[in-house]
């Protein structure tokens, strides 16, 4: 496995896959790092999808997080991700320096209106113009013809879809299933910072949307309830913060009234001074 830090190297290894026997496109896995298992299901899908041909990107980018947020302390263990990514599948690690990435001078951002104003958008003012920016930046580099995501930053893949299919970018978004720890708790990087009291609270997320998905199997449709419902379990918690608890439109991010099939049930909330997500995709 090739570890690269620079665009062009990046570049030219990618041009050079397209002139192999094969002729493959390049699969891209952008991460921050801390990549733990579901980060290694992004890598494996992409090293099925694309065999030798997989570049999983490790870069914290410091244009999605606002003032105040985790973006020092955010965990960083570039060796053990190189050992996973490279056991997953990967074939390169692009692992750029902030200047590499924002050259001197750089004022050229990306802005999804609308939709990077919804959900964790609301929350977060301007995340999702840095990460629009940063995985239009890492997609243009490799040019990848494949993109693989998680659904657990489901607000993120619908800002992204539409990045992509409002500048004509050759890349297709690959979203994957949320991974799980065994009692429920939804993957993430972020997890490390729980205490075990706060680890404990942190599974009312899962509760809450399990109890959504058991209410519309037994035929109950319409989203007031559904969430009141949700806000119900997380009450049972009450050191808990919720941030939002939102049935949408998957590709709009616009609350909708009923549940249907492709609906997005959504929640985020603090547990602790950690903010989590997690979500749901009606079937």
């Amino acid at each position: 496995m090739q570890i690269f830090t620079t665009v062009d190297e990046l570049r030219t290894w990618s041009r050079a896959q397209r002139c192999n026997e094969l002729g493959h496109g390049v699969a891209l896995v952008p991460t921050m790092g801390a990549l733990h298992a579901g980060h290694a299901s992004l890598i494996r899908a992409a090293a099925e999808a694309r065999p030798g041909c997989v570049a999983v990107t490790i870069f914290v980018n410091p244009t999605q997080f606002g003032p105040g947020e985790d973006y020092a302390r955010y965990p960083r263990t570039f060796k053990a991700d190189c050992a996973l990514a490279e056991r997953e599948g990967a074939t390169v690690i692009f692992s750029p320096s902030v200047e590499e990435m924002y050259p001197a001078g750089a004022s050229t951002f990306i802005e999804v209106e609308g939709l990077s104003e919804r959900l964790d958008g609301l929350s977060r003012p301007g995340h999702f113009r840095g990460v629009a920016t940063v995985v239009a930046k890492l997609m243009i580099a490799a040019e990848a013809d494949l993109a693989f995501f998680g659904q657990k930053d489901a607000a993120q893949v619908a800002v992204l879809r539409r990045m992509v299919a409002d500048l004509r970018l050759g890349t297709k978004i690959v979203v994957c299933p949320i991974v799980r720890e065994p009692d429920g708790l939804a993957l993430s990087s972020r997890n490390v910072y729980l205490s075990s009291q706060e680890r404990k609270q942190a599974l009312v997320l899962n509760r809450a949307i399990h109890r959504m998905e058991e209410m519309v199997a037994a035929g109950e449709r319409l989203g007031s309830t559904l969430i009141d419902a949700a806000r119900g379990v997380f009450a049972e918690e009450p050191d808990v913060r919720v941030d939002y608890i939102e049935l949408v439109d998957w590709e709009t991010l616009w609350p909708v009234l009923t549940a249907a099939p492709g609906t997005l049930f959504a929640v985020a909330a603090w547990v602790g001074s950690t903010r989590l997500i997690d979500n749901t995709v009606i079937s």
